[in-house]
């Protein structure tokens, strides 16, 4: 990537629900950021109880046109009632709503497994670092939405 990060807010929204995978997801994402050039004072992160908390929150941070891209990171963990998928739907819909509400690169690193183990391999194990994949979309979509902008005019 072409693009200077140093002075480029972002804001991370982070469910501290399964904190032991949710604390590696933000590690992840904090340490590509910086390898990208984002400088730490110009990251935000705001912790949420859980998943359903995260587009709330996000919304809140892109009403604030303060942030160039919001990462949500969060791992929900199929349990033995439907209520996964409530949430995962929640989750996924309300990020989704956000973004195309906003223009704003809303980047969707919540977790949807059907076990902590797999959750872990995502984290750092066989499946990558999805926190790290996060970080990288998230500068990847600054470049695109900038571009399309400077091409486009205001959106």
């Amino acid at each position: 990537m072409s693009t200077d990060f140093s002075n480029t807010k972002v804001g991370i929204v982070i469910s501290l629900f399964n904190e032991e995978v949710t604390t590696l997801l933000l590690e992840g994402t904090i340490n590509r950021l910086q390898e990208l050039g984002f400088k730490n004072e110009n990251v935000t992160i705001i912790k949420v109880p859980g998943a359903i908390e995260i587009p709330l929150t996000a919304k809140l941070l892109a009403q604030s046109k303060q942030y160039k891209a919001i990462i949500c990171l969060g791992c929900v963990i199929r349990g033995e009632t439907d209520h996964f998928d409530y949430v995962c739907q929640q989750v996924s819909q309300g990020c989704q709503k956000v973004m195309l509400k906003f223009n704003l690169p809303v980047i969707f690193g919540v977790l949807t497994t059907h076990t902590i183990h797999q959750a872990l391999e995502r984290v750092g194990g066989y499946h990558g670092h999805k926190g790290r994949d996060a970080a990288e979309a998230a500068a990847c979509m600054i470049e695109v939405t900038e571009n399309l902008i400077a091409t486009l005019g205001s959106i």
